[in-house]
This record gives C-alpha cells, sequence and structure tokens, in this order.
C-alpha cells in the first residue's frame, strides 16, 4: 500500500497504538500491515490513559482495554521475563506475586535463621495454622502441599501481600530430614527456591524479580475507577498495618475484622487459652477480663488509622480447639499446664473434650456466644470502650459488629440482645450520650440465605461469607479441594475454583435469594461481601447485578476491586442497553 494511503492506519481510527509494518523500495516508502502493538501490563496503563487525554477513546472503552489481571501484575513482584525456569511442581497460585528465598520447614526455625543473617526464606509446609503466623510473617513467600484458595496460608498471605503456592501435592515433605522431593529431584533446608503466586509454579533456584513501580498513570486510573463504580471497595484487616496499607489503597473501611487474629498473638494466646480451660464461670471472667485490655487496644489503634470510615468487627469465630495444643502433644500439654499452673490432668482432658470430628460445622461461630456469652461479652466492651474513648478525643469512629455462622432466628434474637445490653452497660458506665454502632451478621449458611426475610429485621446490615458459603453448599472442604480440584477442572465437571471464582449457578442464586427477601423486609439493609471472592473481577460484576452495595477484600487486592467495580458498572449499563455504546458524556473524567 502507497504511501498517505488514508487514515486506517492512523491509531485515531483503531483507537489502539499500531505496530506498522513498512519497507522502502526505490525510494519510496510502502506500508504493508498494521496491527495493536503489544505491550506490558504497565504500558497497557499508560497507553490507555493517553489515549484518553488525547480524547482519541472515551475514559468508559479505556476501562474495558485494561484487564484487572494486568492491574495485579503491577500491585506485584514478578520473575523477570528473561530468566530461564526450571519448574519442579503446580500448585494453586493462592496470592500474587513472585518471590525467591531459602527452604525453611519450621516457623520458629525461619525466625532463627533470618534473624542470623538477613536473608530471603521461603515457608515450605504441608499446610499451614494460627501458630505459623509469626513465621509467616517473617518469610517471603508460602509454599503448601495441602489446602484450597482459601486456606488458612492463602488467606493469611494475600492479606500480608505474600506470594503464596498451596496444593502442590506432587512435593512430598520429609521434615524429619528437612527435605522435601519433587520427582526425582531433592531439595534441602537451605536450598533456593522460587515461587510464583501468580502462575502457581515451583521453581529451582534463585531468580530475579522485579517489582514494577506505581506510575502516575496508575493512580489517575484508580480516580476514574472511583468516578464510575457504584459498589464501595473495603478491606478484610485485623491490625492497624493492615489497615494502613488498605487504606492507602483506597479502601472505604473494614468490612471483615478478624477478632480470632488477635488472640493467636504471643502475649495473649495464653490469656485466653486459660479463659477456654476455666471450669467455672467466675474464672473465665477473670481471664477474660486480663484479655480485655489487649482487644481493646487493638480496636484503638484500628479505629485511629480508619477514623472516619466504618469498621466491621466480627466476633470470635473459629472453635476453641484451635486455639489449644493438639490433643497427642503431650509434651506442649505438659508446658501449657505449667504456664498456666493448672493440674495436668485438667488440661489435658478439656483439650480431649473440645476436640472434634468436623469442626467447620461445627461448634463455632456464633455458637460459642451462646454457649460462652462471656467471650462475646468482652469482644463487646472492648469494642465499644475504644470507640467511645476515641469518639471523646474528637475521632470520628463508625463501629459495626457482626456476628459470625448465623443460622436460626432465635439464635440471632439472643445474641442480638446480648451485643446491645453489653453495649448499652459500656454506654451508661462510660456516661456517653448515645449508642453509637452497626449491628448485623455473616451470612454463610444456605439456611441463613433462605431465611434472609426473617433475618434482615434485627440487622442494619448483612455480609456473605463466601468462602463458607461456598464450602456449605458445595460440600467441599476449602482445605482439601486441592486435592481433586485439578481433576475436575480437566474432565469439565468444574469450570473454575468456586473458591476464587463465585458459582452463579447455585451459590449465587443464594445470594440473589438473600438479597431479595431481606430488603423485603428490610428496606434500608445494606448488604456486601467480605469473602475472598470480593476481591475478584467476574465474582464482582455478579455482586454488582445482584445489587451488592460493598465488596472486602484482602489490602492488597483493593486495587483491583476498584477497578473491577468500574468495569462492572460499565459493562452492566451497557448490556441494559441492548449492548448499545453508552460513553461517559465526557472523553476525560478528570478534564471537567
Amino acid at each position: 500500500m502507497p504511501s498517505g494511503g488514508g487514515h486506517a492506519n492512523d491509531e485515531r481510527h483503531f483507537k489502539d497504538i499500531q505496530d506498522i509494518e513498512f519497507t522502502v523500495q526505490n525510494g519510496k516508502l510502502w506500508l504493508l500491515q498494521t496491527r495493536a502493538g503489544k505491550r506490558a501490563a504497565q504500558a497497557s496503563i499508560k497507553v490507555a490513559t493517553d489515549l484518553t487525554r488525547e480524547r482519541v477513546m472515551a475514559a468508559t472503552d479505556a476501562f474495558l482495554r485494561i484487564t484487572p489481571q494486568q492491574l495485579e501484575q503491577v500491585l506485584h513482584p514478578i520473575i523477570d521475563p528473561s530468566a530461564k525456569r526450571e519448574v519442579v511442581a503446580h500448585g494453586l497460585p493462592a496470592s500474587p506475586g513472585a518471590a525467591s528465598g531459602r527452604v525453611a520447614f519450621n516457623p520458629d526455625e525461619l525466625i532463627e535463621m533470618q534473624a542470623k543473617d538477613g536473608g530471603a526464606y521461603i515457608l515450605v509446609r504441608s499446610e499451614t495454622s494460627a501458630d505459623d503466623i509469626r513465621g509467616i510473617n517473617a518469610a517471603v513467600g508460602i509454599l503448601t502441599t495441602r489446602g484450597g484458595i482459601t486456606s488458612h496460608a492463602a488467606v493469611v498471605a494475600r492479606g500480608m501481600g505474600k506470594c503464596c503456592v498451596v496444593g502442590a501435592s506432587t512435593i512430598d515433605i520429609h521434615e524429619d530430614k528437612d527435605e522435601f522431593i519433587v520427582g526425582n529431584r531433592i531439595v534441602t533446608k537451605g536450598e533456593w527456591i522460587t515461587i510464583d503466586g501468580t502462575t502457581g509454579e515451583v521453581m529451582l533456584g534463585k531468580l530475579p524479580t522485579t517489582r514494577p513501580q506505581l506510575s502516575s498513570e496508575f493512580q489517575e486510573l484508580m480516580l476514574w475507577a472511583d468516578l464510575v463504580k457504584q459498589m464501595g471497595v473495603m478491606t478484610n484487616a485485623d491490625t492497624a498495618n493492615d489497615s494502613r496499607v488498605a487504606r492507602q489503597f483506597g479502601a472505604e473501611g473494614i468490612g471483615l475484622c478478624r477478632t480470632e487474629h488477635m488472640f493467636f498473638q504471643q502475649d495473649r494466646i495464653d490469656h485466653f487459652r486459660k479463659a477456654i480451660l476455666a471450669q467455672e464461670q467466675d474464672e473465665r471472667l477473670a481471664a477474660l477480663e486480663e484479655l480485655l485490655p489487649f482487644q481493646k487496644g487493638d480496636f484503638l489503634d484500628i479505629f485511629q488509622v480508619m477514623e472516619g470510615l466504618p469498621v466491621t468487627v466480627r466476633l470470635l469465630d473459629p472453635p476453641l480447639h484451635e486455639f489449644l495444643p493438639l490433643p497427642h502433644d503431650e509434651e506442649e500439654l505438659t508446658a501449657l499446664a505449667k504456664r498456666l499452673n493448672l493440674p495436668y490432668r485438667r488440661v489435658r482432658e478439656r483439650v480431649h473434650a473440645l476436640e472434634q470430628f468436623n469442626p467447620m460445622l461445627g461448634h463455632r461461630g456464633c455458637r460459642l456466644g451462646i454457649t460462652f456469652p462471656e467471650i462475646y461479652q468482652m469482644q463487646v466492651k472492648a469494642v465499644i470502650e475504644a470507640a467511645y474513648e476515641l469518639m471523646r478525643q474528637g475521632v470520628t469512629v463508625l463501629p459495626e459488629i457482626m456476628l459470625p455462622f448465623v443460622s436460626a432466628e432465635e439464635e440471632l434474637a439472643i445474641l442480638r440482645e446480648l451485643v446491645f445490653t453489653t453495649a448499652e452497660e459500656v454506654r451508661a458506665r462510660m456516661n456517653f450520650p448515645e449508642t453509637s454502632f452497626k449491628f448485623g451478621i455473616m451470612i454463610e449458611l444456605p439456611r441463613a440465605a433462605l431465611i434472609g426475610d426473617r433475618l434482615a429485621p434485627y440487622c442494619d446490615f448483612f455480609s456473605f461469607g463466601t468462602n463458607d458459603l461456598t464450602q456449605s453448599t458445595y460440600g467441599y472442604s476449602r482445605d482439601d479441594i486441592g486435592t481433586f480440584l485439578a481433576a475436575y477442572v480437566e474432565k469439565g465437571i468444574l469450570k473454575k475454583d468456586p473458591f476464587a471464582t463465585i458459582d452463579k449457578l447455585a451459590v449465587g442464586e443464594l445470594m440473589r435469594t438473600c438479597v431479595e427477601r431481606g430488603r423485603r423486609t428490610n428496606s434500608e439493609l445494606k448488604i456486601g461481601v467480605c469473602g475472598e471472592h470480593g476481591g475478584d473481577p467476574e465474582s464482582v460484576k455478579f455482586f454488582h447485578q445482584i445489587g451488592v452495595d460493598y465488596v472486602s477484600c484482602s489490602p492488597y487486592r483493593v486495587p483491583v476491586a476498584r477497578f473491577a467495580a468500574s468495569q462492572a458498572a460499565i459493562l452492566t449499563k451497557r448490556e441494559s442497553n441492548g449492548g448499545l455504546d453508552t460513553r461517559s458524556k465526557i472523553l476525560h473524567p478528570l478534564s471537567g
């Protein structure tokens, strides 16, 4: 085609940067072909913002040119594309990013080794538990051979912004030998490995990683997203530091503060263990009174960081046995009895009594509030006292108290009375003018979803715990799904991991039913999602469609959720107009 052959090759015609092939023959320029130019994630963001500034395309179109996956790439470290990878195993990509580090199998040893050399370590475990939190915090990445997308390791890693691969079942750990075997390779403690939490790959050796810088175009894109989106985006955060990170990423509040994570800290877990092991109510109350200042201090810190924004505090959820040593760990049982000055037999008998066959569907959540009301009373005191102390100092605090695992109207009525009575006692004692907090529940069970109309009159808000709702609807264990997920996807039984992307057919239908029924009896009901699906772009679009008011996700997923919410608003509007282009009246949102 001769030079000057028209505007067909112009970026303004194709509304994209162009990769043009040309040649020169006998002094004449010939254009051979043109196509959209390929580019990396950071470049895609810059191209979209540049074309919008230049009035080449509408901002709504620019949103749709960028994928949420590209946004994640600029938020986390990536492996240098030119590096040679020796992949030895695959797992589930549980938390994005990449990291290289030396192998460590024991969390305590990892901390000791890091203290000596300040090096980077990857914690390799069959699965993690709350006791491993210090090691997880010190590691640059986590690799487990069991577990799914919502397993303990995955959830904690996403909250910390650390890369994580779970369910790498071809890896066989021999902790007694400080090694793991994969295929015909033996990897020992201290050897370098690299994990990619975006692809699920496990590689041998130390590979170079890069962390992209957040550009001005990225910040501008986020401003556009906030102008377009209709759903709020909150965060799941349990510490002041997580809250601070989430607020910097644009979170509009805390949609899930898991109080049990506060109990696991070293300076307080024995106080809670003393309460669990108590035989008499007075003894339990005394132990909880020792715990109250710790819990209250956490809320003081979080409320101050999140000043002016809502903070949703979930009361204790996991079964009590998770806070105690394993029944067969005689050494730890003996040490605990000695630290608490309790008879060994009493400790052992109590630990065995609290053991459950199916704890995730057992004595947990609000059921603990029914059987051990003193625990919930202490937590409510901590929340309300912290809120009123800060309010007196002129800090704007918006506390919300949430009950987990509700399944019956009757238990909700009892626990609502407990919460409001306790809060009123604190208000009267502190001589505060009025009780000021919101009250709501998590919808995590099919029964709760189906009786939303009966539960809504008691509540200011519902928050879907989609992890447990998926687990209880499918009958899949979120910790064990990794053992058969690959086979189910390969055979077409599942298209995607239902713990990563919401199942619209059944779980989603339960949610839609609950939204409709709940608002039928309480038109002011605020509805959110605080499960891990709140950070999944495809799920976010569905939540927008069924009328959810906000999603809550891990701090490092907040920008992606904000962007996904804006795309959901644009796409839903276009679909409701029969696919017609409904561009914004202004091409550039920030031009005025």
